[in-house]
């Protein structure tokens, strides 16, 4: 049995050294699935020193299963990979929230140290603590996510 691979630290870019080691591959062969599947770019900055980003490294992931654990072949995987895309971008046209992979965690107001929105609210540092601009921005994605279901 093949040992899983790592968890995926919480990081904005990751480089392709990294993304070898989180992916399992050897990163002459990220350089070269960058030429066979088009899907896959990421960032280039000084002396062309690749970042990669979180939902690139779950691409590799998914490239890497289809190729090495179902046997695809380059050609196959390219295809099949094209076919999710399509299904990913009907799903998100049709209005589908698409939290694969993504766990959900519910957050009171009394573990950030608020008994109540009033006390959230009328806080003195609400205005300028980071806290209150994440709220403030989730509860107008829950409004809008709530007219869409």
């Amino acid at each position: 049995m093949e040992n899983p691979l790592p968890s995926i630290p919480a990081k904005r870019y990751f480089t392709i050294g990294e993304v070898g080691d989180l992916c399992g591959v050897k990163p002459h062969v990220l350089r070269y699935w960058e030429q066979e599947f088009t899907q896959l770019r990421p960032m280039k900055r000084r002396g062309n020193r690749r970042y990669y980003q979180h939902h690139e490294v779950l691409m590799i992931r998914r490239i890497r299963d289809l190729l090495y654990d179902q046997g695809f072949t380059i050609s196959g995987a390219r295809n099949k990979m094209q076919e999710l895309l399509e299904l990913e971008r009907d799903k998100k046209h049709h209005g589908e929230v698409l939290l694969d992979g993504v766990e959900v965690i519910e957050v009171s107001d009394s573990m950030l140290g608020f008994d109540t929105d009033a006390d959230f609210q009328d806080s003195a540092f609400a205005s300028n603590d980071p806290w209150y601009q994440v709220r403030v921005e989730l509860l107008a994605i829950r409004e809008l996510l709530d007219t869409v279901t």
